[in-house]
């Protein structure tokens, strides 16, 4: 019969498990407090017209907001708090994100009047962090990087901030040497290269560099540390799951990902007449209404949709509470 040692914030330990020392229960506090950003305020401009009247955070994939997706990516590695910047349709992020219902953990929301990129969104954060490393990632991302991984390597190498990369053509950008310092960050594809996949571990300290209350790319902040000298390194991961749904044709593929092998995925309250025919693949999203003779055919369609009778939807997107009164073939609505 097992003994509980001890417990740390409800994380149940046992004789079988290990001996601790005082620096390993200091480890396990730190593991289970870290921080987060979710980078949401961006205008989604690549993405239109799926964004024009909804946030990118908020487009769904697979039926799940995918801001939901980083979220539950986040907590599955020990994030307890996050915090989400805003600015396109804000309030509709805010609405989403209210209250925690959905997800348990301290969530907050930073409203930008004025958009501040990445590198600004950040600074506009500090009084959110403490003296701790913590987690920046974009909200256009799915993925299932092992991010303790990453974060050992960082906190091992003392870095000021560390970019996990990958091998992802056309965006092979970054170029590191042969101790994963980062050297050169370009502005195109080139060989001998590595692409970032929109994943940061910054320490508080680079918030130092980072001009206040004004318009700034971290990246541009990264540029300048790098020529100053200082530890902007990189974290290679392989072998793992990564799709952005930055522009139309990825996430159609980002939505097939998301099916896992099957091939119709209907949300709930949906309402499918027993004539509607569904073929190849298709995502059918709340509260849908498919009437008589009705065809989807390798589609997406978001809530509140209704396909009226003998319409087809072929190679198309139809977003929240249209009606469908005519045949749709590569189209977006």
């Amino acid at each position: 019969m097992e003994t509980h040692l001890f417990n740390i914030n409800n994380i149940p330990l046992t004789s079988s498990l290990i001996m601790y020392n005082q620096w390993t229960i200091i480890a396990i506090k730190k593991r289970y407090h870290m921080k987060a950003m979710i980078l949401a305020a961006g205008l989604g401009t690549r993405l239109r017209p799926l964004t024009s009247k909804k946030p990118k955070a908020l487009v769904p994939v697979g039926n799940k907001a995918v801001i939901d997706r980083v979220i539950h990516y986040l907590m599955g590695h020990n994030i307890s708090e996050i915090i989400v910047n805003a600015h396109h349709h804000h309030q509709q992020i805010v609405n989403y994100l209210d209250g925690n219902r959905s997800f348990g953990i301290n969530i907050k929301v930073r409203i930008e009047p004025e958009i501040l990129g990445t590198g600004g969104g950040i600074k506009n954060v500090t009084d959110f962090w403490n003296d701790e490393p913590f987690i920046v990632m974009n909200a256009d991302i799915m993925t299932n990087i092992d991010l303790l991984k990453a974060l050992k390597v960082h906190n091992k190498n003392k870095n000021l901030a560390t970019l996990i990369l990958h091998d992802y053509k056309p965006f092979n950008q970054i170029l590191i040497d042969n101790r994963f310092n980062i050297v050169d960050i370009a502005s195109e594809d080139l060989p001998d290269r590595l692409a970032f996949t929109g994943i940061h571990i910054i320490e508080p300290e680079l918030l130092n560099y980072i001009p206040g209350e004004v318009f700034s790319n971290i990246i541009t902040c990264y540029q300048k540390l790098i020529r100053l000298g200082k530890p902007i390194r990189a974290h290679v991961s392989n072998k793992h799951y990564w799709r952005d749904i930055g522009t139309v044709s990825s996430y159609i593929l980002a939505n097939k990902e998301a099916l896992k092998g099957k091939s119709f995925l209907v949300g709930q309250g949906s309402q499918i007449h027993s004539t509607a025919k569904l073929k190849d693949w298709a995502i059918i999203g709340e509260k849908n209404e498919l009437e008589e003779d009705v065809e989807i055919r390798r589609s997406i369609l978001w809530e509140n949709v209704t396909v009226k009778k003998g319409k087809k939807v072929v190679d198309s997107i139809v977003t929240s509470s249209k009606q469908v009164r005519y045949d749709m073939i590569k189209k977006v609505f």
